[in-house]
C-alpha cells in the first residue's frame, strides 16, 4: 500500500502538531516521481524541483503554502519545435487533522503530502497552446517547412478542377468576321470609282480629232 511518508514532497510536521500559532519553513529540491501535466508541454519525470515551503500549526490542522519551481519541456504547438519555459507557482492548503473536518486534505503520520496541491498548481499553470515565440508563424502549409527558418512563402492559387475540361480548348482566329468583309467591300468600291475617274479624264483629254476618228 501506498505511504504519504513515502513521497518526495512529503514533509514532517510532528513538532507543529496541535501547536498553533507555530510556524516553520522548509527549502527542498526533489526529482518529479511522475509528469505534471498531459498536454504539449509538461514538468517531466525525473526533472528537478525546488520547493519554498511554510508550514503554521492551525488548531484544526497545518497550513501548507509555499512556492513550487521547476522547467516544463513540450512543443511549440505552431511549429513543433522542442521549447522550455520555467513554472513558478504559489500554492496553499490546510491539511486537517481529523478526517471529519471538511477540508480535502489530511495529515498522515505525521506528514503531510503536498504532492497533490503542487501537481493542481503547476498543471494549471501549464499553457494550454505553447509557442516558441509569440508571433511564430508555423509551418508552410504545403511544404511542412518551418516558416521561421525559411521565410513566409506567398500560397499558390489552387486551381479549381471544375474548370480543368476548359483548358485544351483552343479558339481559331482564322474565321472573317464582319467588319473585315464590309472593309474589303470598300476598298473594292473605292478601287472601283478610282478606275471611273481615271477613265472620265482620259476621255476629256482626247482632243475632237481623236473622237472624230
Amino acid at each position: 500500500m501506498y505511504s504519504s511518508v513515502n513521497s518526495p514532497y512529503a514533509l514532517r510536521v510532528r513538532d507543529l502538531a496541535q501547536r498553533a500559532g507555530d510556524m516553520r519553513e522548509v527549502s527542498v529540491d526533489i526529482v518529479v516521481p511522475s509528469t505534471l501535466g498531459a498536454g504539449l508541454i509538461a514538468v517531466r519525470e525525473g526533472d528537478q524541483m525546488h520547493l519554498d515551503v511554510k508550514l503554521e500549526g492551525l488548531h484544526e490542522g497545518i497550513l501548507v503554502s509555499g512556492h513550487a519551481r521547476a522547467e516544463a519541456t513540450g512543443e511549440c504547438s505552431r511549429c513543433l519545435i522542442d521549447i522550455s519555459e520555467p513554472v513558478e507557482v504559489e500554492f496553499a492548503e490546510v491539511f486537517a487533522y481529523d478526517a471529519s473536518e471538511e477540508f480535502d486534505y489530511q495529515v498522515h503520520d505525521d506528514h503531510v503530502d503536498c504532492e497533490p496541491v503542487v501537481r493542481d498548481a503547476v498543471v494549471l499553470s501549464l499553457p494550454f497552446t505553447p509557442v516558441c515565440r509569440p508571433d511564430c508563424p508555423g509551418l508552410d502549409p504545403v511544404t511542412g517547412e518551418r516558416l521561421a527558418d525559411v521565410g513566409e512563402q506567398p500560397a499558390p492559387s489552387a486551381a479549381d478542377p471544375r474548370w480543368a475540361a476548359l483548358g485544351g480548348i483552343q479558339f481559331d482566329n482564322d474565321e472573317p468576321d464582319d467588319n473585315d468583309e464590309h472593309d474589303d467591300s470598300n476598298e473594292h468600291q473605292n478601287t472601283s470609282g478610282h478606275h471611273d475617274a481615271d477613265q472620265t479624264t482620259a476621255d476629256e483629254e482626247r482632243t475632237p480629232a481623236d473622237q472624230a476618228e
